[in-house]
């Protein structure tokens, strides 16, 4: 027997003496505290990840370092509005997006590895 089926058998408590019937304010209150849970812990936390990498990607300027998403290193020489000319290699410059840019390298540094969430 499927797990679906054992509940279906099990349903609603028999008897009318000792089963007191779920109110429907318990029944809002259960879901408000849900959606509030539910909110707290997914919605809000992708926001703010969101408007640090809008802060991050409107602060590049010309000469930082940059990585993209996929994996290239490069050096920005022109800031457009909505676009970069990255330099990758010796004569080599290349347009890109902004939304391409995963992250923003001081001098020296080694590019990080991105946390699965």
């Amino acid at each position: 027997m499927s797990g679906f089926g054992f509940l279906a058998m099990m349903g609603a408590p028999q008897g009318g003496e000792g089963a007191a019937p779920q109110s429907s304010m318990f029944m809002f209150v259960w879901l408000g505290l849900m959606v509030a849970l539910f909110y707290f812990m997914l919605i809000r936390p992708q926001k703010r990840r969101e408007k640090e990498r809008q802060a991050l990607l409107s602060a590049v300027k010309t000469g930082d370092r940059v990585l993209f998403g996929g994996g290239f290193l490069g050096t920005v020489a022109n800031v457009k509005e909505k676009t970069l000319i990255v330099k990758i290699a010796d004569g080599v410059k290349v347009e890109i997006v902004r939304g391409a840019v995963s992250q923003v390298l001081e001098k020296g540094d080694a590019p990080e590895q991105e946390q699965k969430a």
